[in-house]
């Protein structure tokens, strides 16, 4: 590979922590190559948010993510904020708006971020390789060389920015974590994480009637609690509640629903029990008061009961019992709708590997390692794409020699 051209930084993944490390390294004064192997460029922030791209959350801090060592992701978020990421989004004259909990979205489309940070390395200085496939890697004294569809490249400064497993369909590949081993890194086990929850198909019979209905919940499990809304599915459960406790959830364990979270403990049936005095109401339409009417009526049934019953009818012990399984829903999903729904990966490069100011390995200085293709994972709601800018950030600094 003698002769090869020299970057003095290359960077794998031309996706939104790719894009946004080699913006920063160029801006430096870097020297920066750009590769990736698909023909379109960041189709997983084209899909984002319905098209609309949720590219951050104003209140995205370390609280916010999970990793086997929760406080990895201090120093990159604390040097590039969600501020930063905003304050780059108006120099471009994006319109945006806040929709649900510090969550961000275009006012336009999703394409509007990808032409911006497209706008930012081409400033930069950048040099595009795309679609291009890295063939092989190696290491060559200090320099890093790579064998690629558009001819051998070298550097002293990698970056791999290749994701994870998540909608293999866009092209995800497990390259990230391939270079990880090559270059002896540990490696945290990759599961699917924001993702619907499934449950086995017997067991789930009784309830795919009720597909469709939508309502908003808490959900509590592995940990943790969200209050959001959750969607039933013909298989199971979806929606932004079980997306965020699936990535908390683990094989074997429960999750546990509250379907009437504004009620505290022992209010829904104290409510439920005043509903009897002087009532003809049925319990159908008493509980419709709380519930979708669809899921009104199928749970009064899935509890053994006539929905067309008078509430005035039941004993108070009965109303306890059926207000304690609206807010004691407790479930055992039997597994997960896989890569194909997961929207993020929950594992990858151990952190430990890593300079948590760099993001570079320390068993193999010059390489680094950003975004999702690291055990570093977000809630949903912008959090992902906060941590891409800033690991971004971290390594395009470092690369650039600052």
């Amino acid at each position: 590979m003698n002769g090869a051209p020299h970057w003095d930084a290359i960077v794998i993944g031309a996706g939104a922590a790719g894009m946004m490390c080699a913006a920063v390294a160029g801006q430096r004064g870097a020297r920066v190559l750009l590769i990736d192997h698909a023909a379109r460029l960041a189709e997983k922030i084209r899909i984002s948010g319905g098209g609309r791209c949720n590219f951050t959350n104003i209140n995205a801090a370390p609280e916010n993510f999970i990793s086997a060592n929760p406080h990895f992701c201090r120093s990159a978020l604390a040097r590039y904020t969600p501020a930063d990421f905003v304050a780059l989004v108006r120099r471009h004259g994006i319109a945006f708006h806040e929709k649900h909990k510090g969550q961000l979205f275009c006012d336009g489309s999703s394409e509007q971020i990808i032409a911006m940070l497209r706008a930012e390395c081409d400033a930069a200085g950048v040099r595009w390789a795309m679609p291009c496939r890295v063939l092989r890697m190696g290491r060559i004294g200090e320099d890093y060389e790579l064998d690629t569809d558009v001819g051998p490249q070298r550097t002293r400064r990698l970056a791999i920015a290749t994701g994870g497993l998540s909608i293999p369909k866009i092209g995800a590949t497990d390259f990230g974590y391939r270079i990880a081993r090559q270059f002896g890194l540990r490696i945290v086990e990759p599961r699917p994480a924001l993702v619907p929850l499934t449950f086995d198909v017997t067991h789930w019979a009784r309830f795919a009637a009720l597909a469709g209905i939508a309502l908003e919940v808490r959900v509590r499990g592995g940990g943790a609690s969200f209050d959001e809304d959750l969607l039933f599915t013909h298989r199971g459960l979806s929606g932004p509640a079980i997306l965020q406790i699936s990535s908390f959830w683990q094989p074997g364990e429960e999750i546990e629903l509250d379907l009437a979270p504004r009620f505290a403990s022992g209010e829904l049936a104290a409510a439920l029990i005043a509903a009897k005095a002087g009532s003809r109401q049925t319990l159908a339409h008493v509980l419709a008061g709380l519930l979708p009417r669809r899921l009104a009526e199928g749970w009064a049934e899935l509890c053994g009961y006539d929905a067309q019953t008078r509430t005035a009818e039941l004993p108070d012990k009965a109303l306890h019992v059926l207000a304690d399984s609206l807010q004691h829903w407790r479930l055992h999903p039997s597994g997960t709708e896989g890569w194909r729904k997961a929207e993020v990966t929950r594992g990858g490069v151990a952190t430990d590997e890593l300079s948590q100011t760099t993001l570079e390995a320390r068993r193999a200085p010059g390489l680094h390692f950003i975004g999702e293709v690291v055990d570093v994972t977000g809630w949903l709601g912008g959090y992902n794409f906060q941590w891409a800018w800033a690991s971004g950030a971290a390594a395009g600094r470092s690369m650039a020699g600052g």
